[in-house]
């Protein structure tokens, strides 16, 4: 009887033993695959985290001096400024020595310029352009029937940018049209 008893059981061990090898080779099919996972998650942060830091190390030095460069504008400003109030004085208009004087200011103005445009800083362009948020700001609206709403019509102060970057914008006068007669007449109703 004892030996029927061990063939009863057997086959219900046998099975549960299968039972076993097989959860536990799912359960080692399934760790291989999450540490797969994992691994390639991480690999990804890596090549993501190494992306990062080379825009980071190309913006450094494209984009360094970005501070320096626009706290330079105000030297250039100021030359201009300075070239302009000299030749609107009258008592420095009688002066033998004012032309001389002007030339020595532009020659440092042309160097500097020069210095910004070899660093990748140039002038924005505004003669006779549409105005665009991006690079300008508008100061003030002229009435213009001649040229389109819109258009650029002065510069009050020149706007720079630094290779792609804007370093500052345009201070512009922008024009716009007259309010027709037809249209005052509405609102005086």
């Amino acid at each position: 009887m004892l030996e029927n008893d061990k063939k009863k059981h057997q086959p219900q061990e046998d099975s549960s033993k299968k039972i076993k090898d097989e959860l536990k080779d799912i359960s080692i099919d399934e760790k291989l695959k999450d540490t797969e996972d994992k691994l390639l998650r991480s690999l990804a942060e890596i090549e993501n985290q190494r992306r990062r830091f080379e825009k980071e190390i190309k913006d450094a030095f494209e984009f360094g001096s970005f501070n320096f460069a626009k706290e330079s504008l105000a030297i250039l400003d100021n030359l201009q400024r300075a070239k302009e109030a000299i030749k609107n004085d009258d008592n420095l208009k009688n002066n033998e020595d004012l032309d001389k004087f002007l030339d020595n200011i532009s020659i440092i103005e042309n160097d500097l310029v020069s210095i910004f445009e070899k660093n990748r800083i140039k002038k924005i362009d505004t003669k006779n352009k549409k105005f665009d948020p991006n690079f300008h700001q508008a100061m003030s609206e002229i009435e213009n029937e001649e040229s389109e709403p819109g258009t650029i019509l002065t510069e009050i102060q020149a706007g720079y940018m630094l290779g792609e970057r804007l370093l500052r914008p345009a201070l512009v006068g922008v024009s716009k049209k007259n309010p027709s007669k037809n249209h005052k007449n509405k609102e005086e109703k």
